[in-house]
């Protein structure tokens, strides 16, 4: 007995892939952020491709590369992250808890924020290069001469963001709290706490940015080794292609920390209040 036509039909029909929208868009959004890096790598090949650009001040791509997988497989390029990493981590942490101290005081208190606030904000005007001859003079040029800049670095967002997002509590909650009877401490950390998280965290991480960037800065000045060693060593000797190793190492360590820290964000925030608009960098 043969089967019939619509039932032989129905068996070769293959199946649809079946695949969110969302997932489509989250795809097509981050493709579109490829478009431009791509396009520049293309531009930079094409360029070294027809000799446009002398390779004494533009390296190919292939050069680079090259490069970069030497400094990889001789231990260079690990022995000079692993003293960025420390330099910055270490720097973070001291200017991290201290901006979150300073912040945290300066919200709870009007007191504490009208005698601190109008001098911190004077302070920060000043870059971190222009503190550099006055920390040398007190600590050297060593280790606690990148330590004590970097932390400035990331003093400033994680102390003004702290201070802005326990100022961000809605009025109306804090009497509720109080109408219940809350202490000061139980308002503190059920009331006030949970509304300050999102922008806490928003504090943190330009702060990370912030030290990132000076960290390099405080390298390219006065180190032995480092990233920032390396370009300024590569400069020296005329190896435009270690400069541009050295500088894609950098940049994507940055983006990789800033793409965690951003998911690290979202999720301690999620179903908490957002921030409040206008992050302070």
């Amino acid at each position: 007995m043969s089967a019939s036509p619509s039932v032989l039909a129905g068996a070769r029909r293959p199946r649809r892939l079946i695949v969110p929208r969302d997932l489509l868009a989250r795809l097509g959004s981050r493709g579109l952020g490829w478009i431009l890096p791509l396009a520049v790598l293309a531009l930079w090949q094409y360029c070294d491709g027809r000799g446009w650009i002398s390779p004494q001040v533009l390296p190919s791509p292939r050069f680079v590369l090259d490069t970069l997988r030497d400094l990889a497989t001789s231990g260079d390029l690990w022995t000079n992250t692993r003293a960025s990493m420390t330099r910055v981590l270490v720097g973070f942490l001291v200017g991290s808890g201290l901006g979150l101290a300073l912040g945290t005081a300066m919200g709870l208190s009007r007191r504490v924020e009208s005698y601190v606030l109008p001098t911190f904000n004077a302070l920060v005007q000043i870059p971190v290069l222009a503190w550099m001859p006055f920390v040398l003079l007190l600590v050297g040029i060593g280790e606690p001469l990148k330590y004590i800049l970097i932390a400035k670095a990331a003093l400033v967002p994680v102390t003004l963001n702290t201070l802005q997002g326990f100022r961000q509590t809605p009025p109306a909650l804090s009497e509720v709290a109080r109408i219940y009877g809350y202490s000061r401490r139980q308002e503190v950390l059920e009331v006030v706490l949970p509304h300050a998280i999102p922008t806490l965290f928003t504090g943190l991480r330009l702060g990370f940015t912030k030290a990132w960037l000076s960290l390099v800065v405080v390298e390219l000045v006065a180190s032995s080794e480092g990233l920032g060693y390396l370009i300024v060593y590569g400069r020296q000797l005329f190896q435009l292609d270690l400069v541009m190793a050295a500088v894609i190492v950098v940049g994507a360590i940055g983006y990789a920390i800033d793409r965690l820290m951003d998911a690290a964000e979202r999720r301690v925030s999620a179903g908490r209040p957002p921030a409040a608009d206008g992050a302070v960098p």
